[in-house]
């Protein structure tokens, strides 16, 4: 959420850049500093009103205590008054309050100045890939939905039966390499100093409005109705909720944390062949890190967790190609979004595997978090978040692009957790 101070000094700087994100809805902004200024005379109204009406009863207690009973009444008589129109004035404040938050709700965060414009992926920039591959001789190749069935790893139409469509059912060595990926994407996260959480899989609404979930993708999350809760669409939401209403002081920053979660998406409207086998699911596995960082250091930091996400598709000895999100692409909550994808052979197409995203002070405002700088002083801190791999497409892409004739091979780095070289 934005800071309504920073939109009343650089309205029309938050104007240009809203409109880099694709944002056309500009009067909410000058709706919303009306709203304020509204708010700020009606707190000033009030406050003023409050304090004659302590005045007033300061003075009430001097004439009792002279005995002049006429007068007090007569001062009573204005107090009651003061009193009437300092509970409308309340009431009006609560309304201001809220209309100004909603405001604030509908507004998105501001792109970072290096955030190219564009109205969608087309507008993407390619900012990092790895060497191309070369040409293969045997085009005949199958696609991961084909492997699956052929070496028995995932069920598709068995997790039809017990739920739906978009819910796989993981068989054999299909299994077995989820819980490799668990193994190997936590242990390269905690050689990097990230601390491992494994937090809950639901969330209450509080938590989905801290990280920007709420209201923006309500829809797209599955609600558990009666308990008032959210399955989480990513463990962004409950890793990066535990800081919400702290104060850190400077010896706990940088906060780096990483757990392994299932995630739920409900993704309304998704047909067709862009969602076939593992490309696009209703609940999958990920990998997520979170940074919690100084201001002044966060971009470096969004730098760094690209770079260490980049590491673990090359160990994973897949071709790779990163984005640097447009703004018409990027996130309501996010400032700059790297994305990673990986190519996928048989279906020769790429497949976003990691958003690694800075949100700068859009999270820390919405869960009231603060820390301290060199000083002593509180500051909003910047939050980062980044997938350290999501599993499905990293396994469509591995099935693919490492099919052999009668087998598929085992990356290097999964030999150790999956105990074989090959899947026959």
């Amino acid at each position: 959420m934005l800071q309504t101070d920073y939109l009343r000094k650089h309205r029309e700087t938050v104007a240009q850049r809203l409109l880099v994100k694709g944002f056309h809805r500009v009067e909410l902004v000058d709706q919303l500093l009306e709203a304020d200024q509204q708010r700020r005379h009606i707190q000033s109204t009030l406050d003023e009103t409050l304090s004659q009406s302590k005045a007033l009863a300061k003075t009430i207690g001097k004439l009792m205590g002279q005995g002049k009973q006429e007068e007090a009444q007569a001062v009573k008589s204005q107090t009651a008054q003061l009193k009437i129109k300092a509970k409308t004035l309340q009431e009006q404040l609560n309304n201001a309050t809220a209309k100004q938050h909603q405001l604030l709700l509908e507004i998105p965060n501001l792109p970072h100045p290096d955030v190219p414009k564009g109205k969608g992926e087309e507008g993407n920039v390619v900012v990092k890939a790895s060497p191309p591959a070369l040409e293969e001789k045997d085009q005949r190749l199958l696609p991961h939905w084909d492997l699956a069935k052929k070496y028995n790893l995932i069920d598709f139409d068995l997790g039809v039966k017990v739920t739906g469509a978009g819910f796989p059912v993981y068989l054999n060595d299909g299994a077995r390499m989820q819980r490799a990926f668990v193994s190997f994407f936590l242990d390269q996260a905690r050689k990097q100093g990230y601390q491992e959480v494994q937090p809950p899989l639901l969330v209450n609404e509080n938590a989905g409005f801290g990280t920007g979930q709420l209201p923006d993708k309500d829809g797209q999350m599955y609600h558990v109705t009666q308990d008032n809760l959210y399955l989480i669409p990513t463990a962004e939401v409950p890793l990066t909720n535990l800081y919400g209403n702290r104060i850190l002081n400077t010896r706990e920053m940088p906060v780096k944390i990483a757990g392994y979660t299932p995630c739920f998406r409900r993704e309304a409207g998704s047909y067709g062949k862009d969602v076939r086998g593992l490309n696009r699911l209703h609940q999958f596995d990920k990998v997520e890190i979170v940074q919690i960082v100084h201001p002044g250091e966060s971009y470096k930091v969004l730098e760094a967790m690209t770079s260490y996400v980049v590491s673990l598709v090359e160990k994973l000895e897949l071709p790779y190609r990163v984005l640097k999100l447009c703004g018409g692409d990027t996130s309501f909550a996010a400032a700059m979004t790297y994305d990673v994808e990986v190519y996928a052979k048989a279906q020769k197409k790429w497949l976003e595997v990691s958003s690694i995203s800075n949100f700068e002070t859009f999270q820390a405002t919405r869960m009231k978090l603060r820390c301290k700088d060199n000083h002593g002083k509180k500051i909003l801190p910047h939050t980062l978040n980044g997938s350290a791999l999501a599993f499905p497409r990293v396994m469509a892409a591995l099935l693919e692009n490492n099919q052999r004739e009668d087998k598929i091979k085992v990356p290097r780095v999964l030999v150790e957790y999956m105990g074989k070289e090959f899947i026959q």
